[in-house]
């Protein structure tokens, strides 16, 4: 498995404001939404290519394009939805599928209650979206769904992350092509599976369900 932090200033700073618990809904919205575009520059750094010709006002030459089959982006619902159109700015051309997970407070493990994906992922490039990497149980379930159906690359972008979690994703993914992109690893899970300092829920905090 690969790890990248994000080791940046303007990475840093929208995410010092977006820890804050003075920073309104519609300012964590568009936070978010600049940080995943900042983040996936990183994430898509292995994405798939082919070269192309073209013409230029003085001339032919070469280049690249983003290979077929397009790349897969999912959102984990309901927050990783705040982060779609970050990604989808930088690659607009990818295809986007969709998965709902929730995490039982109690046992802390997830449950897909929705899922709108192509049947088929052989051979794709697929890139998860989700605010909080914490205990690491829905981003794994989204992992493994992503392979059984056929993905050969599976690319998470969080947020923030704890590494708890971080350590279980890679002792559950050995031998697989996955690739985990953070905006910053912090200090640890507390008692209930919040990370520490983290940032709050980054599902209410994104829709304004909390005070």
């Amino acid at each position: 498995m690969r790890v990248h932090v994000a080791d940046h200033p303007l990475v840093t700073h929208k995410l010092t404001v977006l820890r804050d618990k003075r920073t309104p809904s519609p300012v964590f919205r568009a936070l978010v939404e600049e940080l995943v575009t900042l983040l996936a520059y990183e994430a898509t750094r292995n994405v798939r290519v082919e070269s192309v010709k073209i013409s230029t006002p003085v001339a032919e030459t070469s280049g690249i394009a983003i290979s077929k089959p397009r790349p897969l982006v999912v959102p984990i619902l309901r927050a990783g939805l705040g982060m779609l159109e970050g990604m989808v700015k930088l690659v607009p051309t990818a295809e986007v599928g969709f998965l709902g997970m929730v995490r039982d407070e109690q046992t802390l493990k997830p449950t897909t209650y929705a899922e709108r994906l192509p049947e088929d992922l052989s051979n794709r490039q697929c890139f998860i979206l989700d605010p909080m990497l914490a205990t690491g149980g829905s981003l794994l379930a989204a992992i493994n769904y992503l392979f059984e159906r056929g993905a050969v690359d599976v690319t998470a972008v969080c947020l923030i992350g704890a590494p708890e979690g971080l350590a279980m994703i890679e002792n559950a993914t050995k031998g697989r092509e996955v690739t985990i992109v953070l905006g910053a690893l912090d200090e640890k899970l507390n008692e209930v599976g919040y990370i520490v300092p983290g940032l709050g829920d980054a599902g209410d905090r994104l829709y304004g369900t909390v005070g």
